[in-house]
Order: structure tokens, then sequence, then C-alpha cells
């Protein structure tokens, strides 16, 4: 077997071997996660989520994912919490920890200590008969037959089960709470994925400049016009009203079909119905209407007056493409 070959069968039988487990986890689902999603859900307080090795990155990653999906969350590390970080947890926090065996010498000291808090515990664990499962208030069972490693010892499908569970975990508490599209973009302002959620044609539009030429324009006009405003196309208006467009690519039509374009207009050899877009509109709606029509440009109305024109390359430079 080449070695191409043989590395492609290893990554198959590592995914194949995870993707079984996952599947598995959802005959494990029972009224204890439900019981545990209502419980963080009727919360005052914030989740805690705790671990140690690799199902502390798995915490990490769970308390990220909750935080962008509208639930308040805090990463605390098992053993930095015996050691003086378990004031993090306060009164009315749920405190979640993950911890494969369930039996690590961490989580058998940290669990007491929050049990005397009377914070709510939900176990994490692929183990049902450990010390974390029998400490619990609620159990979420991340049971998995064997590793995807080959020695069964690094920590490869398990922590893939825990995850799902997180994630899981996450989109309930989404669904239940009604988080929509608009919440999400609040708590990601940042990047392309926050642009496309907040980002308004108006916004992009109020940065360019305008170009408009009247319907009587002359052609010199016109292409002085485009050429200054840097956006290759210009409206033209007539008594203020949009009536029509004219790009550079008309410019070049124009330039084919006439030998002579003196006395030709900008009505002569407008596009009579240009492609509109309100202001308050996302901005990703702008792209999806250009790539439906196959244009470069679009114009950007507030009701019926005429507000600038947003270019494609607008689109690219604020990550919306």
């Amino acid at each position: 077997m080449s070695d191409t070959k043989a590395i492609l069968a290893i990554a198959k039988k590592t995914i194949d071997n995870e993707a079984e487990a996952i599947s598995y986890l959802a005959t494990l689902l029972n009224e204890d996660f439900s019981n545990a999603v209502e419980c963080i859900r009727q919360s005052k307080g914030r989740v805690i989520i705790s671990g140690i090795g690799k199902s502390a990155l798995i915490a990490s990653k769970i308390v990220a994912t909750l935080n962008s999906t509208g639930t308040p969350s805090i990463f605390m590390h098992a053993a930095d919490a015996i050691h003086g970080d378990l004031g993090t947890v306060q009164k009315d926090d749920v405190v979640i920890c993950i911890s494969k065996s369930g039996n690590t010498a961490e989580i058998k000291m940290l669990v007491p200590l929050i049990k005397r808090g009377k914070n709510k515990l939900i176990g994490m664990t692929g183990n049902p008969d450990s010390f974390l499962a029998a400490q619990a208030d609620f159990i979420l069972n991340t049971y998995v037959e064997k590793e995807a490693c080959p020695n069964n010892l690094a920590p490869t499908t398990s922590t893939t089960a825990q995850l799902v569970i997180g994630d899981a975990l996450a989109i309930c508490l989404l669904e239940l709470k009604g988080f929509s599209s608009k919440d999400f973009a609040k708590y990601h302002p940042g990047g392309a994925l926050g642009k496309k959620l907040y980002l308004r044609v108006g916004d992009i539009a109020t940065n360019n400049q305008i170009p408009q030429v009247r319907t009587n324009s002359d052609v010199k006009s016109v292409i002085i016009e485009i050429s200054e405003k840097m956006l290759g196309a210009a409206a033209v208006l007539e008594d203020q009203k949009i009536v029509g467009i004219i790009t550079d690519g008309d410019i070049r039509r124009m330039l084919n079909k006439y030998d002579n374009i003196y006395g030709l207009t900008a009505k002569d050899i407008m596009s009579v119905t240009p492609k509109t877009i309100a202001s308050d509109v996302l901005a990703v709606k702008a792209l999806e209407i250009m790539q439906a029509n196959n244009i470069s440009q679009i114009l950007v109305v507030d009701g019926e007056n005429y507000k600038g024109i947003v270019h494609l390359h607008n689109l690219i430079k604020e990550g919306i493409l």
C-alpha cells in the first residue's frame, strides 16, 4: 500500500470511529439532559465549566459557544479551582464538570467544594458509575467504546463526544430562548461574520461619493462623472428621481455602437431598469442581488430618494464576500 493510500485509510478509519461514536450519543440522551438544559435556562447566574487536561480545552470551547449564543459562561480550570479560583463560582451559578473517567484526583477534590456551596452540578462524563456521576445533580453521558487512537489512550473520540454534547446544550438553550440572528450579531460585531449580520447598505454608501448625471447630460460629462467618483457607474436623474444608470459597460457598448458620439446624451445610452436597494437593508443582501444579476454596482435609495452606489469592491473590502 502506498503512503497516500495508507494515510487516507487511517484518516477514514478515524472519522468513521468518531462518527459512529457521535451517532451512539443520541441513544444516551435521557431526562437528565433535558433537566440539565432547564436548570441552566432557569438559572439566574452563569454557567461555570470546569475540567482538566483535554477536557479543560473542550470546556473552554463550550464556554465560547455558550457565550456567543446568549448563555453567560466562564471557564474554570479544575486544578486552579482547588488552588484559589473557586471564588469564580457565585451563589446562583450552575457548574458543569467535564471528565471522561469522572474519577480524576482534581475532580474528586473539586466536586465536594462545589456541593458545599449548594450550586447545581452537572457532570459530563463517559463513566456513569464514577465519583462525578454519583455526586452530580444531572449526568450528561459521553460514553465512547474506544478512542480513535490505536492504543486507546490519546483522548480523541471521547473529547469529540464531549464537544458534541456541549454543542447540543448550547443549541437547545439557543432555541428555547428564541435567540435570533439579530441577537447573534450583538455578540459578533467584529469580523466578516458580524458584518454580515449588522452592516447595512447605507453604512457603506455614506462613505462613497454619489455619482449622478441628468438625462440631458452630454457623454463627456457622463464619462467625467463616472471617472471622478470611481464607482464605475452613475445614476441618471430626472426631477431628482432615478430613471436609469450608466456603467463602464454602457460606455464601452456605446463606443462599439456609434462611430460618432457627438450629440449623444445620458438618456441615449443609459439602462432604464437599474437595480436598487433600500439603505436599511443588510449589505449581504446587496451581494446576493449583484450575484444573481451579474452586476458590480447597485443604486441605494431611501424611499424614492437616491442616496448613492454600493460597488462589489466595497463588499469585498468589508469582508462580506
